[in-house]
Parts: C-alpha cells; sequence; structure tokens
C-alpha cells in the first residue's frame, strides 16, 4: 500500500489519478484478451498457420507493454503531454507520408510500415496527438485572441486528412475530421463557422461518393446490399442473431470460423455468440462510462486546454468505439476500423493505451487545479492556468 504521509512520485500520482477509469482501462484490456482468444485461433487456422494461437500470443504481448505506456503516460503532467503530443505528431507526420512510398500495398491501401520487424500503422499514432495539439490551439486562441488558432488547427486537419486520403483511408479521415469539428464546437466558435465546417463535410463525402470508387461501393451496400459482397456484414449479423442473450459459450461460435476480419473489425460480432447481448452491453456501457466521466472531469476544469484536450480524446475513443460497433450491426458502411483495447492489432492497441494515458493524466487532480461548473467551450473568468 501507498502512505498518504508518502510525497514521492509514485504516491503522487496515486493518489491524483482516476482509479476508476483506470481500472475501466484494464478491464478492456482484459476483455480483449478474453475475446482474442474466442476469435483468433479460428483464423490461424483458416489461414494456415501452425499455432493456432499465433494471434492470441501475439495479442496478450502486446498488452504487457500497452499497460506500461498507459501507466506510464499517466504520470506526465498537462504541459509534458501537450509537448509529447507534439513530438509524436511531427514523427507521425514523417512516417505518414513515408508510407506513401515505401509501405506494402495490402487491399489497395498503405497504411503500415515495417520497422524492425513490426508492422506500424502511424494514422493510429496521429489520432491523439492531432487532437492534443488543436485543444491546445483551440484554447490559446479563447484565452489570446490574436493567436491564430482556428486557423493553424484547420492547417493541422488539412494536412492530416490529405495525407490519410492519399493512403487512401477514408473511415479515419472521417473520424479525425469530427473530431476536430466537436472541438470547433465545444471551443465556442459562432454557428456561421460551425454550419460552414458542417456544409464542408458534407460537400467532401458527397465529393468522395462520386469520385472515388472504392468509398462508392461501400456507401451503395449498405444502402442496397443486392448491389454487392456483403459477406462479412451478413456474416456478423448472423453472429449476433445466433448468439441471443446469453451466447452460445465460450469457443462454441461457428461464424468466425468463415468471417475473415473476425478477430478485428468484427470482433464484436464474436462477442455476441459466444457471450451474448449481454455482454455486449456491457462492453457498450464500459465504453459510455469512460467517456461520460471524461466528459465530466472536462465540464468541471477550469483550464481551457485541459478542457478541450480531455474532451477530444474521450471523443475520438467513444465514436472509434461506435463505428466499429456500428459497422457490425450494419448501421453504417463498413470502415475497416478497430475496436480499441478490444481488437487484434499492436498499433491500434498501443495508440489506444497512448490516447488513454493522456486522458489519465489530464485528469489527475492537480495542487493548483480550480473547478468550477459551466458549458464546456466559455472560459471562466479566471486566466486559464497551464495553457502557456
Amino acid at each position: 500500500m501507498v502512505s498518504r504521509a508518502e510525497r514521492g512520485i509514485l504516491a503522487d500520482w496515486w493518489f491524483t489519478v482516476d482509479k476508476l477509469l483506470l481500472i475501466a482501462f484494464l478491464a478492456l484490456i482484459f476483455s480483449g484478451i478474453v475475446l482474442s482468444l474466442a476469435a483468433s485461433p479460428a483464423v490461424a487456422e483458416r489461414i494456415g498457420i501452425a499455432d493456432t494461437y499465433y494471434f492470441v500470443k501475439r495479442h496478450a504481448v502486446f498488452c504487457v507493454p500497452a499497460i506500461v505506456l498507459l501507466i506510464g503516460v499517466s504520470f506526465m503532467d498537462p504541459r509534458t503531454v501537450r509537448r509529447f503530443a507534439l513530438a509524436l505528431f511531427v514523427i507521425g507526420i514523417v512516417l505518414l507520408i513515408a508510407t506513401l512510398f515505401i509501405g506494402p500495398e495490402v487491399k489497395g491501401s498503405r497504411r503500415w510500415l515495417n520497422i524492425a520487424g513490426i508492422s506500424v500503422q502511424p494514422s493510429e499514432f496521429v489520432k491523439p496527438a492531432f487532437t492534443v495539439l488543436c485543444a491546445f490551439l483551440f484554447a490559446e486562441n479563447l484565452r489570446r485572441p490574436e493567436v491564430p488558432g482556428r486557423l493553424l488547427s484547420f492547417m493541422l486537419l488539412g494536412m492530416v486528412v490529405a495525407l490519410l486520403v492519399a493512403q487512401p483511408d477514408f473511415g479515419q479521415t472521417v473520424l479525425v475530421s469530427t473530431v476536430w469539428g466537436g472541438l470547433l464546437f465545444m471551443a465556442g466558435m459562432s454557428w456561421v463557422l460551425i454550419a460552414s465546417v458542417g456544409i464542408a463535410g458534407v460537400v467532401g463525402i458527397v465529393g468522395a461518393y462520386f469520385s472515388i470508387d472504392h468509398v462508392r461501393s461501400r456507401i451503395d451496400r449498405f444502402l442496397d446490399p443486392e448491389s454487392g459482397d456483403t459477406f462479412q456484414v451478413d456474416a456478423a449479423i448472423d453472429s449476433v442473431i445466433r448468439g441471443g442473450w446469453l451466447g452460445r459459450g465460450p469457443g462454441e461460435g461457428t461464424v468466425k470460423r468463415i468471417l475473415p476480419d473476425s478477430h478485428t473489425d468484427f470482433v464484436f460480432a464474436v462477442a455476441a455468440e459466444e457471450f451474448g447481448i449481454v455482454l455486449c452491453l456491457g462492453l457498450v456501457a464500459l465504453f459510455a462510462f469512460i467517456v461520460l466521466r471524461g466528459l465530466a472531469h472536462a465540464a468541471r476544469e477550469s483550464d481551457g486546454y485541459v478542457r478541450l484536450a480531455t474532451s477530444g480524446l474521450v471523443m475520438l475513443f467513444g465514436l472509434q468505439s461506435c463505428i466499429n460497433m456500428a459497422v457490425s450491426l450494419h448501421l453504417m458502411p463498413s470502415k475497416g476500423m478497430t475496436l480499441p483495447f478490444i481488437s487484434y492489432g499492436g498499433s491500434s492497441l498501443m495508440a489506444a493505451a497512448l490516447s488513454m494515458g493522456m486522458v489519465l493524466a489530464l485528469t489527475r487532480r492537480r495542487a493548483n487545479q480550480t473547478r468550477y461548473v459551466a458549458p464546456l467551450g466559455f472560459e471562466p473568468v479566471m486566466a486559464a492556468r497551464g495553457a502557456a
């Protein structure tokens, strides 16, 4: 046990970190191992890997550094989080550019780099860094109107979107743009500007539909299943139906044996078949708890940068979770997006741990912290501390 009389770094961390959020993150990581054990052996058998538990072992191995990263990043103070995000963003942008030239092409896209024998998806790490930097720029613009925070954040958005579209990765493009729009709204911008951004987003989606075959195909298949191959979505829906309320039992699922991405994009469907809708509702409740608790912290925060960064990170986390689960339930077009902490994938797991480590760091109680209750996006009368 850590004594309150101690004044060391570990003691300070223990008594200031949000323990409920920490427990929720660890619960999701543990759930990811269990669901990887349920979903991935069938994939290994289908593609001919001798070790049936190859993906399970790799996922479990990645969980160890993910937990270390989650806790390690949570020791940072808000200023260090911002500086770390800047360094991560610069490195991520360089890797995104490199991906376009030397990344292997998989299913028509270049999204991965092979670094020291490990496949890395740079966009996963750019997302949280981009969110924190934009939060800081919006907060600085609120604190000092002469700072062109909105313009700079828009330039960052344009840079990230251009690189993502070039891969192409339209799912991540929509996610990043939505988070940026949410931060713009929470920063208290005029309705005219917010409406303009919304219209621009709609125009972008319509333009992508008419100019890019890949986007048009996915939307058409969502609106009219007869227009193309909907095998994965149909199999996912079948998994949910077969599972019922309580599921068929661990290891008893059958649809996962024919579902190509059952351990990644459609792991939620496997959870529904083997453990039932009750477990899926529990996962949804856990994701919702994290988002709502993060937003509750943000609503009481007097520092504009911390408020917006916390809100943006949990919004990024919540939206990605919703997209993955909605695709599995055929509530939106297929996006190829992982379920944070649950889906197999080292980049996704490490990026989620890093992002939520930032949330733990930003929501820690600080000695000079001032709390207030006010609508998000409005600065308190007092100057926001720590934004500089």
